[in-house]
């Protein structure tokens, strides 16, 4: 009996729930009729196009089409990872993912604390302005300044260096491990700006009497950024890092193949450069195993984002799911 009772109970509560739930979006209809846009966006591109990944795992081809090819289970998976390729791609996209992890994930965080702590409003806004404009250029302009920049003949680099030694420089671009840095360190100077309106949104919230009172205590500006601005953003900056590290296998195709050459392929060569190439370029069109490669670098970004969420919530209690 005393269980009865309590599965009825349950179930009064569920009741309940759904009424108020029902009543809830009842009162604010126009709200949820707004959610609907981006909901129907979300299905239509990026949970319908999730049924073709089935061509992974089999040996498509267009007469049959996607359901009616041939079913081959893991062999795509297999034959990736005995490609000659595979000792070139995946540790390229490895270094490359947690060496901008590494560097592009606290700088933001530094620029933020160091923007907030200055005095003058005026040099705050000409700052975060000049900061903000690389963001909006297009990768493919923002190769074409770097190269222009670091060009040892026409460059700035080659021009400065020729003006002071009367000889040419060495070729930057001809050292194949130069790509890690030339490609971690553009990312810095175009995002870093952008990267850092969260965290100065964040810091904006910050209750001024707590630094009113720590000067008051004789607080020095930094002990006042380190036990009051650092602490007031860390939330914030555990689900950014939860974010990234979960994408953190996702390098951009576009700046990673414009700035590939013959040079530096060995160094540039990553998943979703070999990807493109496989499925598309040089009329290999092999559009099942270009998917599985696909699907192995989602799998293991899925994975790092369950560990990092994991982690998350047993080191400070906070997460996103």
């Amino acid at each position: 009996m005393a269980k009865k009772k309590e599965q009825v109970q349950v179930q009064l509560v569920g009741v309940q729930h759904k009424k108020t739930l029902w009543k809830q979006i009842k009162s604010r209809w126009q709200i949820y009729l707004l959610l609907l846009l981006p909901l129907i966006y979300l299905i239509i591109f990026a949970y319908v196009p999730m049924a073709g990944l089935v061509i992974a795992f089999k040996d498509y081809n267009f007469r049959d089409g996607v359901f009616g090819s041939p079913w081959v289970g893991f062999d795509q998976f297999i034959q990736f990872f005995n490609d000659r390729y595979f000792p070139r791609v995946v540790p390229n996209t490895i270094i490359i993912a947690i060496y901008s992890l590494v560097v592009t994930f606290p700088i933001p965080i530094i620029f933020a604390l160091m923007l907030n702590a200055m005095r003058g409003q005026k040099y705050k806004k000409v700052i975060q302005t000049i900061t903000y404009i690389p963001h909006f250029f297009s990768v493919i302009v923002m190769v074409g300044l770097l190269y222009q920049i670091i060009n040892y003949r026409t460059g700035l680099y080659g021009a400065l260096y020729s003006a002071f030694t009367g000889e040419f420089p060495d070729d930057i671009l001809a050292t194949g491990s130069n790509f890690y840095h030339l490609y971690v360190w553009s990312a810095v100077w175009q995002s870093t700006g952008y990267n850092a309106i969260i965290y100065i949104a964040a810091l904006a919230s910050v209750d001024q009497e707590l630094h009113e009172a720590a000067t008051i205590d004789g607080a020095t500006r930094f002990q006042r950024v380190l036990y009051i601005d650092f602490p007031s953003i860390l939330p914030t900056a555990s689900i950014m890092l939860i974010l990234a590290i979960g994408n953190v296998m996702n390098i951009g195709f576009d700046k990673a193949y414009a700035m590939q050459n013959s040079l530096n392929l060995n160094y540039s060569e990553i998943i979703s450069t070999y990807v493109y190439k496989v499925g598309l370029a040089g009329g290999i069109t092999d559009f099942s195993y270009s998917t599985a490669i696909g699907m192995f670098n989602s799998v293991i970004n899925f994975v790092l984002l369950l560990l990092a969420n994991w982690g998350s919530k047993r080191l400070n209690g906070s997460g996103i799911f």
